[in-house]
């Protein structure tokens, strides 16, 4: 039996048939157990990752898939016997398979192998050869593939190099030309890329054009992340400079390799690499992701990445202090409640709290307050429920307490955007909001922290936006692009350019205003900018709320188009959408089923859309809950604490859904939400 995942998730018989693996969940938890590599996952962790908001009967449920998989793949397994495949393990379940049976593990044993000798040159390119594609690709949902297939991407990066950087030592050049321009290209900001491609044009004959190379790549990195050549591109320009022989093919037995190959010296897990391929210790590399992130798009993509790998190296050490400074080095401000890679996130939060206590309660109180504001700032709101959402308010407040006594604006500045991010426990709290964005201006303002100054001004925009002060929002957004021009902040005119659409959107409804056809195409051209931003947790289901935000401002139904993803808010846009198609009944199921919205950015905007469809189907018992949400919200706009989409005043949704209730005399519930 052979089990696949690099690509979508599969299982085949010795002799090539298919297994029938069942549904999405049958293979997405086949998929997990993968990537925990033989360790043993727990019942709790896997019901975590399978489900954002667990059911009641969830633990049930995933006995009931493992029980298949099980029959799946060991069909002649006799009745009561124990799996000796997918086996229970303490409190949980694990996948034992002999490595070469799974493509991933024989991908990666095949780059270790590569890394060792160059004898692993040709299984390394027939396990590059077997990559059906984005690995999990049919699990697009699950919170803890996309970690998984980030670390399998640069893996796959790594091995494209090994192997070309092995080929060159062996004699190859012109062959190679193409695929690693097509490579460099493709991942401008991977230095190694450009010198194998520099080499290899250089083996072809042609030294101006390798020369060239070099110096492209240090035009993109200057230009782009005011960054100068690692030394691996610095030498290599000397040498080509001088034809020197350590550039000539191929090595006698014994030599030694290049000092540019790709396999110079084996990476194992103890540190991550740096951008020229170069071993760095856990507080550079974290020095590094930490500047890589505010580029934005795939440096972004790769400051998450390396930031993980920094940590795990850290706690590898045993040092608790170490491991607490590279987890709090990563001070990038947050601006969105919702993760970019949820699994990655609860990894670091993890890391965190084991730090916090293995240094116990007396530990340094600037070291305690980098780890209480990173549980906070990763605990996002829209990711974190009952009491893992808790835990994340507590270490907050408990953040911003020991800030304020240390007087270290610095540290408080970092303590205010975990603060931030956690001040979205109910519907109304623009107010508050903007006094934390308020006190991050001056903060930064008085110790020069341009990041913290660009959060506390993106801030203000969101809650001035939520309050219809569309002049103050837009002076806010004014003196955050000046702050972005100036230390190089490429996400700042994303996101402006976002809220300059959502004021036109509000003008679109009044006399004088620019059509909704005008502002919907805005609002797909800011989309295409939003999608290159390295932040799917913010891109993903915004515009098609935006649209049917649009389309409630001038009174229309809800766009129908299918092809439309509305990502995470599904639930809350559905009974609008199958109102819009003319399926009532579906529409009246799916409103029941609507869960309550995770407490974020969007809390406001899908209690209006819940209210809006309790209102159309006469549902009077929904619209007095829709209503009791946001009696506090009356006067701000919905959605519009994004600072990027508006479905109007909260209060024509909240009147509404009053009317409706009290049609029916159906009281609004007792008590308040939580604060």
């Amino acid at each position: 039996m052979r089990v696949d995942v690099l690509g979508a998730v599969r299982a085949r018989r010795a002799d090539g048939g298919a297994i029938a693996l069942g549904g999405p969940r049958h293979r997405e938890v086949l998929g997990r157990l993968v990537a925990a590599e033989g360790r043993m996952v727990g019942t709790d962790t896997l019901v975590d990752d399978l489900w954002t908001a667990p059911p009641a009967g969830a633990v049930g449920a995933l006995r009931t898939f493992v029980a298949a998989l099980r029959r799946a793949l060991e069909p002649d397994r006799a009745p009561r016997t124990p799996s000796r495949v997918l086996v229970t393990e303490g409190p949980g379940y694990a996948l034992r398979l002999p490595r070469r049976a799974v493509d991933v593990y024989r991908f990666e044993d095949a780059l270790a192998a590569a890394r060792r000798s160059p004898d692993g040159v040709d299984a390394l390119g027939t396990a590059l050869a077997a990559w059906r594609g984005v690995p999990y690709a049919d699990l697009p949902d699950a919170g803890w593939a996309p970690r998984e297939r980030t670390r399998l991407e640069e893996l796959r990066l790594q091995a494209v190099e090994v192997r070309a950087g092995l080929l060159l030592d062996a004699g190859a050049g012109a062959e190679l030309v193409a695929d690693l321009a097509a490579h460099a290209g493709g991942h401008p900001w991977r230095e190694s890329a450009w010198a194998l491609l520099s080499r290899a044009l250089y083996r072809d004959g042609r030294p101006a054009e390798a020369l060239a190379t070099l110096r492209r790549a240090r035009t993109l990195l200057a230009e782009q992340l005011g960054l100068d050549p690692g030394p691996v591109l610095r030498r290599l320009e000397q040498d080509i400079l001088n034809r020197s022989a350590v550039l000539e093919p191929p090595r006698a037995p014994g030599q030694r390799l290049s000092p540019y190959t790709g396999a110079a010296a084996p990476l194992g897990p103890e540190a991550p690499d740096g951008p020229s391929g170069i071993r760095l210790g856990p507080r550079t590399t974290v020095d590094l992701a930490r500047t890589l992130a505010l580029a934005g798009g795939d440096a972004l993509v790769l400051s998450r990445r390396d930031r993980l790998a920094a940590v795990e190296a850290a706690e590898r050490t045993g040092d608790a202090v170490l491991t607490a400074r590279v987890i709090g080095a990563y001070d990038v401000p947050a601006v969105w409640s919702r993760a970019d890679d949820p699994a990655q996130a609860r990894a670091v939060v993890a890391a965190a709290t084991r730090t916090l206590t293995a240094l116990g309660p007396d530990a340094p109180a600037g070291l305690r307050v980098r780890l209480l504001a990173t549980i906070a700032v990763e605990s996002r709101p829209a990711d974190s429920s009952g009491p893992r959402a808790e835990r994340a308010r507590a270490a907050a407040r408990e953040a911003e307490s020991l800030a304020r006594g240390a007087e270290d604006p610095e540290l408080l500045a970092f303590a205010l955007n975990g603060v931030f991010l956690q001040s979205f426990a109910r519907p109304g709290l623009a107010p508050r909001r903007d006094a934390i964005g308020a006190e991050l201006v001056e903060l930064a303002g008085r110790r020069e922290l341009p990041a913290h100054a660009i959060l506390g001004r993106l801030v203000r925009l969101q809650s001035a936006s939520a309050l219809g002060d569309l002049d103050a929002a837009e002076a806010h957004a004014r003196a955050a692009e000046r702050l972005a021009a100036v230390h190089e902040s490429p996400l700042v005119p994303v996101l402006t350019r976002w809220f300059r659409v959502r004021v036109d959107a509000a003008r679109s409804a009044e006399p004088g205003g620019p059509s909704a056809a005008t502002v919907a195409a805005a609002y797909r051209a800011a989309d295409g900018a939003l999608a290159a931003a390295g932040m799917p947790g913010l891109h993903r289901g915004l515009l098609p709320l935006a649209l049917l935000g649009l389309r409630l401002l001038h009174g229309r139904p809800a766009p129908a188009d299918e092809r439309l993803d509305w990502g995470p808010y599904r639930p809350w846009a559905a009974p609008l959408v199958l109102l819009a198609r003319d399926r009532t009944e579906e529409a009246r199921a799916a409103l029941a089923a609507t869960p309550e919205p995770p407490r974020d950015h969007l809390q406001e905007a899908l209690w209006c859309l819940t209210a809006r469809a309790a209102v159309l189907l006469d549902a009077p018992a929904t619209a007095a809950r829709a209503a009791h949400a946001l009696r506090d919200a009356r006067a701000e706009h919905a959605g519009a604490s994004t600072g990027m989409l508006t479905l109007g005043p909260v209060e024509r949704y909240l009147s509404a859904a009053e009317a409706c209730a009290a049609r029916a005399g159906v009281e609004a519930p007792g008590g308040r939400p939580a604060s």
